[in-house]
């Protein structure tokens, strides 16, 4: 496979959020494969934490002025820009206030509200997902980053499966050593189910609260390839990712592995 674009969807990126393996991958991913002359497109979350004077934030008029609907209300969808100064590349911030801090706050939203954290994931997902339909851009490869990014196979899959951005496109997850604050809300399913997802594809989490591990082997149900990128992922998580191609890069910063990896699938 010839690998032109990448899009990282991504929890964390250092140095806008403290520095951890996460977010370390959150940077080294998206830097090294720009190095190679790929073409990618990297979103997170604009959380409260992140300064926009200082990092130099700014509005994308363009993509931003969408609704995203979610459990019957509407959520205005904010999009901010900046380029990563030290890495050389665009770094789009997805914001709505009902899910994210419109003042600065010490800690990300996911641990300090961590009963919206169904609604802020779905958000964050489909926000991305729309924002690349309006921008005509299809990926070859789709690099979910994060347990906030773990639904997003599961929308592209099911509900946009044959659209143009999307069809194409091979999903790969990456895999930590991480947690969730608290299991995601029962309703979960029943509100995807509003957004189109069809029913059978929401039997394995119907009425369920999920846990990190629960969540991530619903997840990984619609991924193609998986990136081990650091010791200690939970065993229940390694079991759901067996049988998928896979790459281990713990403690290596050798991109190029990335990027074959990216070309063999």
């Amino acid at each position: 496979m010839d690998v032109k674009k990448v899009l990282f969807i991504s929890q964390e990126i250092a140095p806008y959020v403290p520095e951890r393996r996460l977010s370390q991958i959150g940077r080294i991913f998206p830097k090294g494969i720009k190095e190679h002359g790929i073409e990618e497109r990297t979103f997170m979350p604009k959380y409260g934490m992140i300064a926009e004077r200082s990092n130099q934030l700014h509005e994308m008029i363009r993509l931003s002025g969408m609704n995203v609907i979610i459990d019957d209300t509407d959520h205005p969808l904010i999009i901010k820009v900046a380029t990563l100064q030290q890495a050389h590349f665009q770094v789009y911030f997805i914001y709505n206030e009902d899910y994210f801090a419109s003042n600065r706050i010490d800690d990300m939203e996911m641990n300090c509200s961590p009963a919206d954290n169904d609604e802020r994931s779905m958000f964050f997902v489909r926000a991305v997902i729309e924002s690349i339909r309006k921008m005509r851009w299809a990926p070859d490869i789709i690099q979910c980053t994060g347990w906030i990014s773990a639904l997003a196979p599961v929308y592209i899959r099911a509900l946009y499966g044959d659209d143009p951005s999307f069809r194409d496109a091979k999903i790969v997850t990456a895999l930590f050593n991480e947690s969730i604050p608290a299991p995601l809300d029962a309703r979960l399913s029943e509100k995807m189910h509003q957004d189109g997802i069809p029913k059978n594809a929401l039997k394995p989490i119907a009425g369920k609260e999920l846990t990190y591990d629960q969540l991530m082997a619903y997840s990984l149900k619609y991924t193609d390839a998986v990136i081990r990128c650091e010791d200690g992922v939970s065993d229940a998580v390694l079991e759901a990712a067996a049988g998928l191609p896979s790459l281990d890069f713990i403690g290596d910063e050798d991109v190029n592995k990335v990027k074959e990896f990216y070309g063999s699938l």
